[in-house]
């Protein structure tokens, strides 16, 4: 069954905000819900970046059904790993084990803000790995001292856990990523409808002799009425996507995105993100996920002043059109 999500953009909207979408996004029917946690939006027009913890622990109480997920907070310079994860055991208590913790190596854009040095992709990765050690660890209720190459504990240990261990999903962005990250999580995080790296997850998991796990997906949309407020919407504020995860985790300010994006024309931006009415349209552009082999789908819907009449309006039939599409005939 393909399940559908919805994005929970902490750099578009403020916390209120955020939480009257997520009870709006659970009644019109999505399955999950994933958030963003950043300090810094991409871009100064974007207008926002509550902190995600606060939010999600508003939304664990606020809404009664939806799986809740970090789409996808970096363990390794802004937060310590213990300190995630005793995050993710409370939140999980919160939700009543709704809650999975996806986790990834980072962007400048927010691990900046501690004043470290921006560290290359292979150092961010085994930070991530020795992170992924303590926060099984610790989730897993042990008492945990541990000196590492980048992290130490010092007897720690969560009082308040949930009855079944939170599960993990990574971002992966390539075969490295993937060999070295698929046996650590539960599940697959990507933001590419690319099929090799969820085949090469299930082949490493296989031969681990480990079971089958989602592989989770995100894209963004701009639903409108009009066109060409979609198109300028979607252009003003999320230009910066096309620039790939490669360029988007080096950039340090919201300076630097503009900078790279202000070559992006809002045709550029129509071409790589579906803009308008035509839900048939964002059907297509979501099937990429599904045809590589994604079992959930979150969807984004860029700017915030159009995200309660995507709600009222849009979700609820899209929805529809999407589990009708979807190669299981989702629920």
């Amino acid at each position: 069954m393909t399940r559908f999500g919805y994005t929970l953009m902490t750099e578009q909207s403020g916390p209120k905000e955020l939480v009257r979408y997520a009870v709006g996004a659970e009644r019109v029917g999505f399955d999950f819900e994933v958030s963003s946690d950043h300090y810094f939006p991409w871009l100064d027009s974007m207008g926002h970046s509550p902190y995600a913890w606060t939010v999600l622990g508003a939304v664990a109480q606020a809404t009664e059904r939806v799986e809740l997920m970090t789409y996808v907070t970096c363990p390794t310079m802004r937060y310590h790993p213990a300190v995630v994860a005793q995050k993710a055991a409370t939140l999980a208590v919160l939700s009543d084990e709704r809650f999975i913790l996806g986790l990834g190596a980072g962007e400048n854009l927010n691990e900046h803000v501690v004043g470290e040095r921006w560290p290359a992709v292979g150092e961010r990765h085994d930070m991530l790995e020795e992170a992924l050690h303590i926060i099984r660890e610790l989730l897993d209720g042990e008492h945990l001292t541990y000196e590492g190459e980048h992290f130490r504990v010092d007897s720690a240990r969560l009082w308040d856990v949930p009855a079944r261990p939170v599960e993990i999903g990574v971002a992966v962005s390539g075969e490295q990523s993937v060999h070295r990250f698929a046996t650590m999580a539960d599940h697959l995080v990507s933001t590419q409808p690319t099929a090799e790296p969820l085949k090469l997850w299930a082949k490493v998991r296989g031969e681990a002799g480990l079971g089958a796990s989602r592989s989770i997906g995100q894209l963004p949309i701009c639903w409108d009425p009009d066109v060409d407020a979609a198109v300028e919407r979607a252009h003003r504020t999320f230009r910066w996507f096309g620039g790939g995860w490669g360029v988007n985790a080096d950039l340090p300010t919201t300076r630097g995105f503009t900078d790279a994006s202000q070559f992006v024309r809002p045709e550029d931006v129509a071409s790589s993100i579906p803009c308008g009415p035509d839900l048939d349209a964002i059907v297509e552009a979501v099937s990429t996920f599904w045809d590589a082999g994604f079992t959930d789908i979150a969807l984004v819907q860029v700017g915030d002043e159009g995200q309660q009449a995507f709600l009222d309006n849009a979700a609820g039939p899209l929805l529809e059109k999407l589990r009708a599409a979807a190669p299981d005939g989702a629920h």
